[in-house]
This record gives structure tokens, sequence and C-alpha cells, in this order.
């Protein structure tokens, strides 16, 4: 419970206990009425027992901190006068909410007999002796029942918001742990893909030095291709400083891009997944990184559809908006009801985190979810807004 959650609780405990404070008083003055109607009590000695009532009454503000006292306090009230009987009442639930052990019985039983002993000294003349033994036994019942009712939800609630924040602490633990495991994946991806276009300028850059007799135009392709590894490089270098190294990598292969994707969408189409293809960027390059990077969202929303969605279309778009971002989409109707006899194949359930992951080091957005129609159907939605490389 944070700091403003423990002020809040602080305030309505004390705003209750106001409230305790002044129905105890006004039950008070309604106890003395009804005695001095009854002529069970008259004049100075109402007086003085309403002065015994008052700081009993009062004592309820610190009901919370010393629970045992209080409800201690008012046994020999209830010897002298039934004025306070609501005080001594709520500070018994208290004690019982706040307390466990063989205190809370010495306690019901010492208000018992202090409430006999007053019916001993000033019996009420309207009121046999055992029917009002019985209605002291009723509301004492009543009073503990519903103490260790409240006591009981207040332990559950207790147990609940723990394990909540652990829940809570094991997920973001778990998040954290997928995050460092996909950024040491990609680490290890972009190390892979770096070394290889460093291979290549340092490859054709020695073709050049030891075979003078080249002719231009391959002189021209050699320069071409240097040119275009050491770019390609750079691209690759700039996604790497946002992603921390771990260990010494297992010699992944750089991951396909878009030119990999009608292979992925015949893929997915030969395992059953019907998928309806627009490809808006007409060919265009996105570079290395983002091609990468919109492979994997695809591959996910695909796997993601068969497994979960096996027979649903799905709908995959690619599109630039404006000048400066590439729009992924992969979205899938949600079926109705599972189908009867399946096994849904089971998930490490890093795949998004890892999405998101990827998305952030290319400086893009990712969302993913449910969406509602307009007609009510619920669609599945994997999205992503990537920024087209300068040229």
């Amino acid at each position: 419970m944070n700091r403003v959650e423990r002020t809040l609780t602080a305030s309505g405990e004390r705003v209750f206990d106001l409230v305790a404070i002044a129905a105890c008083g006004f039950g008070a003055l309604l106890i003395a009425s009804d005695a001095e109607a009854s002529g069970r009590i008259s004049g100075d000695a109402t007086f003085f027992c309403l002065l015994l009532a008052i700081p009993a009454t009062l004592s309820l503000w610190w009901r919370r901190s010393h629970p045992v006292t209080i409800a201690a306090l008012s046994v020999p009230v209830l010897v002298v006068t039934d004025f306070a009987a609501l005080a001594a009442l709520v500070a018994l639930y208290t004690l019982i909410v706040r307390r466990r052990g063989r205190i809370i019985p010495g306690m019901v039983a010492l208000q018992l007999l202090a409430t006999v002993a007053y019916s001993v000294i000033r019996p009420d003349p309207s009121l046999p002796p055992p029917l009002e033994l019985l209605f002291t036994l009723a509301f004492l019942t009543a009073t503990v029942a519903v103490g260790i009712a409240m006591r009981a939800r207040r332990d559950l609630i207790a147990v609940l918001r723990e394990r909540a924040s652990r829940a809570e602490e094991e997920s973001l633990i778990r998040a954290e742990r997928l995050r460092a495991l996909e950024r040491e994946r990609i680490a290890r991806e972009m190390h892979d893909a770096l070394a290889h276009r460093i291979s290549m300028v340092s490859l054709h850059a020695g073709a050049l030095v030891i075979r003078p007799d080249l002719t231009p135009e391959e002189v021209a392709k050699a320069a071409t291709t240097i040119r275009d590894s050491a770019h390609q490089a750079l691209e690759d270098l700039r996604e790497i400083l946002g992603v921390l190294r771990v260990g010494d990598g297992d010699g992944l292969r750089p991951q396909p891009g878009l030119e990999r994707l009608g292979e992925l969408v015949a893929d997915a189409k030969a395992a059953g997944v019907p998928v309806e293809w627009a490809d808006e960027l007409g060919g265009a390059a996105t570079g290395a990184a983002v091609g990468r990077t919109v492979y994997r969202l695809v591959q996910e929303g695909l796997t993601n559809a068969g497994k979960h969605a096996s027979g649903t279309p799905v709908r995959l778009t690619l599109a630039r908006c404006g000048d400066d971002t590439v729009h992924v989409l992969v979205a899938n109707p949600l079926p109705p009801a599972p189908p009867p006899d399946t096994t849904v194949p089971p998930g490490a359930g890093a795949g998004l985190v890892g999405l998101a992951e990827r998305v952030a080091l290319a400086g893009g957005r990712f969302e993913h979810g449910i969406h509602r129609g307009p007609d009510g159907a619920l669609t599945f939605r994997l999205e992503a807004w990537l920024p087209w490389p300068a040229t």
C-alpha cells in the first residue's frame, strides 16, 4: 500500500471514529432518557452516569491503537451505568477485529458479568431480569459475530493485496527478463550482420588492391558494393547502439527481411492460414533494419493467427504513410468458440514483448490487442509504425 492509499485509509478511519463517537453519544442520551422515563434512574444519578459515559465514549478515538485498554476501561463503567453500552460494544468489536487469542472470550465474559451486576444493582422495572440477560447475550453475540466476520474480511483483503503485489513484482521481473533475453538475441543477430557487412567491405576493397587489371566497369561495381555494404553496416551499427550485449552469442544468422515475405506468406497458406496480402510499398527499399522488423512482425502475427484462430482469414497490409513512416498491420477475426478437439500449441509469451523491444529499437510505435468493429465483431490487431529510412 503506497503513501497516498495509507493517507486515504487513515482519513477514512478517523471519519468513521467520529461517526461512531457521535452515534454512541446520541445512544447514551436515548438510554438515559428511557431509564428516567421507566424510573430505573433519576436525579443526580443520571447526571453522574452521563459524566461516566462521556469519557467512555470519547475514548473510542484511541480504540484502534489501544483496543485492549479501551475495551477493559468499559467494564467498570458498565457496572455503574448502561449509558455507555453502545461504546462498550464498539470497543469489543474493535478488539475482536484487531486482536486474537484468549483476551477476546475473557473480555466478552467480563462485559457480560458487568452488565449482570448493573442489572442487580439497578433492576429494570419494565423488563424481567431473564429477558434483560437474554437481550444482553443477543447484543454480545451479534457483536462477536460481526467482529469475526470483519476480521476474516480484513485478513482476506490483506492476503489478496499481498498476492497481487507479489504477482505484479513477478510479472515485472519476468517482463524485464524477457526484454533482456530479447536484447541479447538482437545483439547477437546485429553482431553477425555487422560482421558480414564489414567483411564484404574488406573483401571488395582488397580486390581493388590486388587486382590492378580490373576493368572500369568492375571497379565501379566493386565500389558500389563497398558503398552499399558500408551504408548497411552504419545502419546496423546505429541499431545495435541501443542494445546491451550479453554473452558471447550463439551464431544466429541475420533474420530475413521484406524479400522473404512472399515465402513466409506461402508457408502460412500451406499451413492452412488464409492470408489476404496487400503490399502497397511497391518493392521500395525500406532498409535492412526495418525490413527485418517488418518480417518479424508479420511472422509473429501469422503464427498467432494459426495457433489461436485457425482457419480465420488474416489481413496483412504493408503501406507507406506519408514520406516517413511504414505501416504494418496484421489482423484476424476471433473465432466465436475454440474448435472442438484441438489443442493450442504452448507459447513462451515472449513474442509480443520481443516485438515491442524490436520496434522501440527501430524508433517506431507498436500496438496490439482486441478491437471491436462497428458490427460488434472482435478482431485481434497487431500494428506497428516504423520510420522510413532516410536516403
